[in-house]
């Protein structure tokens, strides 16, 4: 998860909502991504979606068996779908996003029996860092716009 915080520090960065994501394959290869969505000009570049492209595009498959994905942030409904449709074994988040998860918060994605895998799902790792970062990122945000 550390990994994933030092992650989603390159996003903020870069002006970007600071989400960082790690994976690491069944064969313990490690990829690691960040929010781009604003840089990349596409909506899709969450830091989970990112991280799925690159290890699927390194190992030239799309399924990520026995995978674990570490993220800082509650994966979002198509994050959600991502990991699912890739069928990633573990998925380890820090905070809680009420706004917009779909692992807990506002809707439980991952473990809905009726879709066709439920990766096992690991919460609250490092949330206080996880949430502080987010935090302070929009915190910083809203007092830069009123100074403005």
């Amino acid at each position: 998860m550390r990994l994933a915080l030092e992650q989603a520090e390159l996003a903020a960065n870069m002006d970007e909502v600071p989400v960082g994501a790690v994976l690491i394959t069944e064969d313990k290869q490690v990829f690691t991504a960040h929010n781009a969505p604003i840089n990349q000009h596409d909506a899709t570049a969450h830091a989970e979606i990112e991280v799925i492209r690159k290890a699927s595009t390194a190992i030239g498959h799309y399924r990520l068996l026995n995978s674990t994905l570490y993220v800082t942030l509650e994966p979002c409904l198509m994050c959600s779908g991502a990991i699912i449709h890739a069928r990633i074994g573990t998925v380890v988040y820090g905070a809680n996003d009420k706004k917009t998860g779909a692992v807990s918060s506002l809707y439980q994605a991952l473990s809905d029996s009726r879709l066709n895998h439920q990766p096992q799902i690991i919460s609250g790792i490092l949330q206080d860092e996880c949430s502080e970062q987010i935090r302070s990122f929009f915190k910083a945000k809203r007092l830069a716009k009123k100074h403005s």
